[in-house]
This record gives structure tokens, sequence and C-alpha cells, in this order.
């Protein structure tokens, strides 16, 4: 079979790039190696239960901001999509404490500025930096000066007060912070949620599902259980894409929507790409992974809370991924069902990866008793480090926070499920599990930041690894690979 294009890897980039090529009259072809497309967008059901493998919630989706722009040209805008409490979409609990994110930049400033007033300036200076992000997002003369500053440095450059600093950094398991994360990353998420935050009723399955169906709908194809083994070559460009059961597939263009590491394998032998640009890929650095504890909840469960609640107990240094990693940090989000009562929670708490390389060379549902013990630890500690805000309730006439016993609590706790990066490794083929790609450093940008072009001609790279992660990130990073595409088809014809 022949196409224009022949894309490897069905996850939110993937898709993206196949709706967009697919809309421009391109033949196309999504190969994904699972019996579900999606990539960290999938859903897996366990009984009667829908879970999502990494979609939470997304930002930046009112009318008039980026991704609502994005989604409403890749037809996601009318998904059952669900505006979260304006006054508090996250909730960030340090040691017992409680501060409250609301939505907009004044809003976001004078509530922060309520908790620490001696420090209005900063609080000022970071918002600013958060508006200019926004109003200038997509603009790359702009944005590439803030790749190549810390945001640690930054933030500790204008407020001196630490514990406003871990306060800005509180909802930031949506990715890793490191002492060299570039500002630009820190800000532009922390940014487009600020903007707006928005779940999905149901799973993140719907997004991905849309997408095929869209693509689908242009003349193109979207195949599951559809592994690629390897990419074949001639002397100046790639030729073919060899499936595992043989199938030969033939194209013009190439996409990888996979890690850069797991796509440079598909070129063992390539003159193309010398083995030491192979290799470069393959020592990239990942972010941490992710333990996330899905528990179903008994009878009518709890009352809904309309956000999300990062949980931190005795953490000195945010910035170091090792400490964040020890099970004293926890993601707290609920599943939104349209009703004033939660049946469906996640807990999220970071793992580095040398914490499961014992079992690397496990797979799914056969990793052994050990490994199994690992999870039941690790999943009652994250349990119970979230129970204290999760399950509390309140005195009737009062607004005393009255907390639940731990026996009381898995008394509501009907069943838990666990899944590891090694979960999302063997799910995803994303390197080491990684939850967020790979790790951004502002002191080696040119290495880090990576460009959808490859030293094949006409292989190019999409998804969350190349320049930033999460629902935005990639969907921007999808775009840039389209734009990429198109300039490859000028310089074709401008050579002809």
């Amino acid at each position: 079979m022949r196409y224009d294009v022949v894309i490897i890897g069905a996850g939110l980039g993937g898709l993206e790039c196949g709706v967009l090529l697919s809309r421009r009259g391109k033949r196309v072809c999504v190969l994904e190696k699972e019996h579900l497309v999606g990539g960290c967008l999938q859903a897996y059901r366990r009984g009667k239960h829908d879970f999502d493998t990494g979609f939470h919630y997304v930002g930046g989706l009112d009318e008039g901001q980026k991704l609502h722009s994005l989604f409403s040209n890749l037809g996601l805008c009318d998904l059952p999509w669900h505006r979260m409490n304006r006054d508090c979409f996250d909730r960030i609990v340090i040691d017992g404490e409680e501060y409250d994110y609301p939505m907009g930049f004044d809003n976001f400033e004078q509530r922060m500025t309520s908790y620490f007033p001696h420090e209005a300036q900063g609080i000022r200076q970071y918002v600013t930096l958060l508006r200019e992000i926004a109003e200038h997002i997509g603009d790359t003369a702009h944005s590439l000066p803030l790749f190549n500053i810390s945001a640690k440095q930054w933030l500790e450059e204008r407020i001196a007060d630490r514990k406003l600093i871990k306060v800005l950094c509180g909802a930031s398991l949506k990715m890793e912070l490191s002492p060299r994360l570039p500002l630009y990353t820190f800000a532009q998420i922390n940014s487009s949620f600020i903007q707006s935050a928005y779940r999905l009723k149901g799973s993140g399955q719907q997004v991905a599902d849309r997408l095929a169906e869209l693509i689908r709908h242009n003349g193109g194809e979207v195949r599951v259980k559809a592994k690629v083994e390897n990419l074949e070559e001639n002397d100046t460009h790639i030729t073919a894409a060899i499936l595992d059961n043989g199938e030969r597939l033939e194209a013009d263009i190439f996409i990888a929507d996979i890690h850069p590491a797991a796509a440079m394998t598909l070129l063992q032998d390539s003159k193309l790409v010398k083995r030491i640009q192979r290799n470069r890929f393959a020592r990239l650095d990942n972010t941490y992974g992710m333990l996330t504890v899905s528990l179903i909840l008994k009878g009518d469960g709890i009352p809904y809370n309309d956000r999300n609640t990062y949980v931190y107990d005795g953490i000195d240094d945010f910035w170091n991924p090792e400490q964040m990693a020890q099970g004293n940090a926890v993601l707290i989000t609920e599943r939104y069902e349209a009703t004033d009562r939660c049946h469906q929670i996640d807990i999220l708490t970071p793992v580095i990866w040398q914490e499961v390389e014992q079992w690397q060379d496990t797979h799914v549902m056969h990793r052994g008793h050990d490994y199994e013990l690992w999870k039941q630890r690790r999943a009652q500690k994250a349990i119970s480090l979230a129970q204290n805000v999760l399950f509390e309730t309140k005195k009737q006439g009062t607004k005393n926070k009255e907390q639940r016993s731990e026996a009381s609590v898995n008394d509501l706790i009907d069943k838990i499920y666990v899944s590891s990066p090694l979960t999302y490794r063997d799910y995803t083929a994303t390197a080491q599990g990684s939850a967020y790609g790979i790790r951004k450093d502002c002191e080696n940008i040119m290495f880090t930041l990576l460009s959808p072009r490859t030293a094949a001609p006409n292989l190019l790279l999409t998804g969350q690894n190349l320049n930033l992660h999460g629902i935005l990130g990639t969907s921007m990073t999808a775009q840039m690979t389209v734009e990429e595409v198109e300039k490859m088809e000028i310089e074709k014809l401008r050579n002809n």
C-alpha cells in the first residue's frame, strides 16, 4: 500500500497531525500498536468503570484562548467539557496549610497577595510574566529566550518568601520540577490553567476517538494492532514502514509520534541517520513517571469537589525530583459525571525510574510478588497522604472540618487499581514510563528542545518529547510538525 503520510503512533500528537493533514487532502495512515488509539488519552475498563491513563484536566479552553483555537480547528470543542470551579480549580495543601488557585490573572494575583501581602511586587511580576506568555503564545521570538532561563532561579531572584515559591509551584505535578527546568515550560503551563481549567464528562478516550473518526471521515486510515518493526530506506530517504506481520507500507513522508529513542530503534542499520545521532536520543534524560491509584467508592460515594487537590508533606525542596518522588506528594483528581456525588478518584504520585528498574524486563500482569507488594505499599502511602483532605467532612452548623479516621476512609473504598511507570511504558512505549517526556534543560536547550526534523529528510517527529508536553503543548507541537510538512513540500517544488 502507498500513502502520502504514514504516522507511527496514535497518541494525541499523531492523531492531530492525521486530522490536519487528511483535511489538506493527504492520504494518511495512522498506525497504533495497541488495540486502542490515544496513547496517554486511552481509557481502560475494569468491571463497569472506565479509567483514564493520563488525562485529567486541561487549561486555556475558554473562547479566545490558545487551546480553544486549536481544539476548534480540530473539531473537539463540542465534546462535553465542563468548566471547573472558577474560585478554586486547584487547591494546594502544604504541611496542612491550604492555598486556593482561582481562574483569571487578576483573581490569581489578588488571592496570592492576600496570602502573602509582603510579596505583592514579586507576585505582580510573576503574573505579568503569565499574561505576556498568554498574549504571545506561539510566538517563537518571544518564547525562545525564556527557554534559556531557569524557572527556579527566576522565581528566587524576585521572591524572598520560600513558602510563596512553594505555593506557586504547588500545581506543578503537571510537570517535573528541576533546577534547570526552563522558565517558559513552567510559566506557559501554569498560565494556561490559570486562564481557565476544564474537565471532560467521561474519559479522555473521547478526544482520541473523535480525532480518529475525523481522520477516517477525511479519507484516511487509522489502524490498531499495527506495530512497526522497522523503517526501510534507500540512499536518500525513508521508503516504507514494515509491520510485524511483514506488511510493507510506502509513503512520501513518515511522522513518528513515539519517543525519539523508540523512533531511532526503527532505523538500526540506517545510513541516513548515523549511529551517533541515534545514540544521542537514547542518552537523553527522561522525566519521572507516575504511580496512579484509582479508587472506586462504595454506595453514593462522597460529595463531588470541582477542583483538584495537590498535597505535600515535609518536602523541603520542590525542585528535587528524587525528593518529590519519595511518596510525600500527591495530586488528587475526581472524575466529573455531572452529579453532586463522586464515585471515582485518581491519586497520582511521582516515581523515579530507579525505583522500578529491577522489574524492567517484566510485562503487564507478570511482574511477580515483590512488585505487587511494592505497589500495595506505595498505594497505601498515597491514600494515607490524601485522606485528610479527600475524605473530610464538616460538622453541621460550623466551619470546622472533621477528619475521618483511617479505618473509616478504608470503609468508603470499594476497589483499588494501581498502575506504575512500567504500566505506562508497556502500553504507550514511553521511555521509562516518563510522565512528561524528555527532561528539558535550560543550560542545554539545543539538545533537549527537539525539532520535528530528523537527519532522514522525510522522517519527522511529533508528540510531547519535542517542545512542550501536556494537552496544549502536544497540540501546539502537532501544528508545528504539520507546518514542517508544508515547508518540505515547498522545498520539493523549488528543487524540481
